[in-house]
C-alpha cells in the first residue's frame, strides 16, 4: 500500500514540476484541487494567493524551459500518513531558490496538492 501511494505521489510531483517547469497551466490544473492556497516569502517579501490567481501567472509568464534554464526541480523528502501527505521540494528556477512545502490529500482516489508553503532561500 505504501508503495503504491509513494508512486501515485511522486506522479503528482513529477506533474507540478513539468507544469512549472514549462509553464503548462491545463497539467498545473490537474495537480492542485481547486480550492489551494498558496503562501510563502520572496525575499522577504510576504506572499499570498488563491491557486487561480497563482495559475493566471504562471500564464502570463515566460517558462523556465522557454529561458533556456536547465530542470533542476528535486523532492527531497515524502512523508505519508493515510491519506494525507506531506512533501518538500526544491525548485531553482527564474533565478531563485525555492523550497517547498506542499500538502497532498487523496480526494476521490487522487492526489491532489490542497497547500503550498513556500519560501526563496539564498
Amino acid at each position: 500500500m505504501f508503495s503504491k501511494q509513494l508512486e501515485e505521489i511522486q506522479a503528482v510531483l513529477q506533474n507540478y514540476f513539468e507544469g512549472i517547469y514549462n509553464g503548462d497551466v491545463v497539467q498545473l490544473k490537474e495537480v492542485f484541487h481547486s480550492e489551494t492556497l498558496l503562501f510563502g516569502d520572496i525575499k522577504g517579501v510576504p506572499y499570498f494567493k488563491a491557486i487561480t490567481e497563482y495559475i493566471d501567472g504562471v500564464k502570463s509568464r515566460k517558462s523556465p524551459r522557454d529561458l533556456g534554464e536547465d530542470f533542476k526541480m528535486e523532492i527531497l523528502s515524502i512523508e505519508i500518513l493515510g491519506n494525507n501527505a506531506i512533501v518538500k521540494a526544491q525548485l531553482p528556477m527564474l533565478g531563485y531558490n525555492y523550497f517547498d512545502f506542499l500538502s497532498l490529500a487523496k480526494i476521490n482516489e487522487d492526489w491532489k496538492i490542497v497547500n503550498k508553503l513556500f519560501t526563496h532561500v539564498e
